[in-house]
């Protein structure tokens, strides 16, 4: 989907229609006065004080009538120059035009745009004539608070986007409509996978039997793929010390970010944000040789961190979360073969996955803010010119973001592109020479000298519930069939005639771990058939007489109208492949 806020030419044409709909407002609603309506990625909103009057979503018509009458008209959009004094006098009744003069630099130049009878406080730029402004669409009305802050006033916040042509216009609202469809909240409630509840709190989900079964499926997979690789999987406590923190030196740089600390009995104790600390104090609990090393540690680990609550989106972005989080304690000139080796790993998960829109991010610190960093400017120019080193090496395309990096380090990010066009981290890979430092980690090496290890942290999925957001959206709900929480549905038309040898397949499928539902139901069946696509269950099979007598089933996969028959025992054969080889 594109991006309307970077494309120079939708940007101007979508600021200049945010004016004529501010127009037709005034010309409904005389009293309107307006805040601000900038350009979005989505297209644009104008915020507005209506006084006594509520512009619902049906009123929206009548606004886009209006609009269509101003576009036809045909005014041209005309650009003044202001002194402070003009604006203030020409504004003076105007309280929140007022506010935006009075918060300008003595030395801004001032500007404002009239088209008609309307005339609005804007920077711009704007199209020459309101005639361009023919192809737009209102699409939603809400509440916005004054400045964003809940202290104020609640002004009516409008949205709508504009194109050049009718054609672009009808494209872009199918992909808004798409991207409605795939909204992972919409899926999660409709699919039955996770649930809120305000009174549990804000930001942290429950997950229901259907996104257990999704998110075990995914820990799984993830444990066999790093067991394979030789990784020690561990489970530490989901609380820590203050003091732990303090040692960390997250205390200092990530405080405002966790759940206050708890004090009891003359201690404190704090919800953990990371699980790095707790890793490092299991490797200080024995010493090691260099001959232990690379120690792979990994977790599937429960988190949190006090987001704010415009920042909660769903699962994407939780007060509550679970990371496929891994430490790796290894020798220096070991940092390039364990590096490479997770960047191996995250590209055969993208394989098993199919995801093909991604790119990968080299975090570095900020130059020019080196005081919210940990560590000094030797370690930091050292790991960031290893990680370069090595992606280079690899032949990996990459591209670097200043002030981007973990406080304690530089990092890998892979940014992985959804369906309806977020830019998603899914993967990371860090490395650090500083938490060896904080905890006077060691190993004895060749020598029987005591030397400090490195450390790379690494997260392949990420977050659970970040990826299971972004496999919702890219899927619509319909998951992979090795993924999916129920994989087959069985049907028979008739219970009093098949409901016997629907059984007996159901329990088949059941034997070999296949998850299935028999809908016994009195529906009727095409009622029956309808509920297991709204469900997107990736097989459907129905069983009469025919597949009865001949041992035999009929399925229809999701998505699909064909109806296929094929003996019990080939289905069988089929669906344990798909199944063990994730297709």
């Amino acid at each position: 989907m594109i991006d309307i806020k970077q494309d120079e030419r939708l940007s101007k044409l979508n600021h200049s229609c945010a004016h004529m709909m501010a127009q037709a407002v005034k010309r409904l609603y005389p009293n309107a006065m307006f805040w601000v309506g900038p350009v979005i990625s989505e297209g644009f909103y104008y915020d507005i004080d209506l006084g006594e009057d509520v512009i619902k979503e049906e009123d929206l018509p009548k606004i886009e009538k209006e609009m269509k009458k101003i576009a036809k008209d045909g005014k041209r959009i005309v650009r003044r120059e202001l002194s402070r004094e003009e604006a203030l006098e020409m504004f003076k009744d105007d309280p929140y035009k007022i506010d935006l003069i009075n918060d300008m630099d003595k030395d801004t130049l001032i500007t404002c745009y009239s088209q008609g009878e309307f005339t609005d406080l804007c920077r711009g730029p704007h199209v020459d004539t309101v005639k361009e402004l023919k192809n737009f669409k209102l699409l939603k009305a809400s509440g916005a608070y004054y400045k964003g802050d809940a202290k104020n006033k609640m002004l009516q916040r409008i949205y709508g986007v504009c194109f050049d042509s009718k054609e672009d216009l009808e494209k872009h609202l199918a992909e808004l409509e798409d991207a409605k469809e795939r909204d992972h909240r919409k899926l999660g409630k409709d699919l039955g996978i996770f649930m809120f509840s305000d009174i549990v709190g804000k930001g942290l989900p429950m997950w229901l039997p259907n996104g257990f079964i999704i998110r075990r499926k995914l820990s799984d997979y993830i444990t066999d793929k790093e067991i394979e690789q030789g990784y020690k999987h561990v489970m530490t406590p989901s609380l820590g010390s203050v003091d732990l923190y303090k040692t960390s030196g997250h205390w200092d740089h990530y405080k405002e970010d966790m759940f206050p600390s708890m004090e009891l009995d003359n201690e404190s104790y704090v919800l953990r944000p990371m699980n790095c600390p707790h890793h490092m104090m299991m490797y200080r609990n024995k010493l090691h040789s260099y001959r232990d090393l690379p120690l792979r540690i990994a977790e599937i680990a429960n988190d949190f961190r006090y987001e704010a609550s415009g920042a909660v989106v769903g699962i994407e972005r939780t007060r509550a979360f679970t990371q496929n989080d891994s430490h790796i304690f290894c020798k220096p000139e070991d940092i390039k073969s364990e590096f490479k080796a997770v960047v191996d790993l995250i590209l055969d998960v993208y394989r098993d996955f199919d995801f093909k829109d991604y790119s990968f991010r080299l975090s570095l610190r900020d130059p020019k803010d080196t005081d919210k960093y940990f560590g000094n400017d030797e370690l930091w120019e050292k790991s960031e010119n290893e990680l370069r080193e090595v992606l280079k090496e690899m032949n990996v395309d990459f591209y670097e973001a200043e002030g981007e990096a973990a406080f304690y380090g530089p990092k890998l990010d892979v940014q992985v592109k959804s369906a309806i066009g977020h830019d998603v981290t899914l993967s990371t890979v860090q490395l650090d020479y500083q938490l060896p430092e904080r905890f006077d980690l060691t190993y004895v090496d060749e020598n029987g000298n005591k030397v400090r290890p490195v450390v790379i942290h690494r997260a392949i999925l990420g977050s659970l519930d970040r990826f299971i957001a972004f496999l919702l959206e890219e899927t619509k709900g319909a998951m992979p069939t090795w993924l999916a929480p129920t994989q087959v549905t069985v049907l028979p038309v008739k219970n009093e005639y098949h409901l016997e040898y629907a059984k007996k397949v159901d329990e088949l499928l059941r034997s070999n771990h296949v998850r299935t539902k028999l809908d016994d139901s009195d529906e009727k069946l095409g009622y029956r058939m309808r509920e297991s696509q709204v469900m997107k269950i990736p097989y459907t099979l129905v069983l009469g007489n025919n597949e009865r007598d001949e041992n035999t089933v009929t399925y229809r996969k999701f998505g699909s109208q064909e109806k296929i028959t094929i003996s019990l025992d080939e289905f069988m054969t089929m669906l344990k492949d798909e199944i063990e080889n994730k297709k």
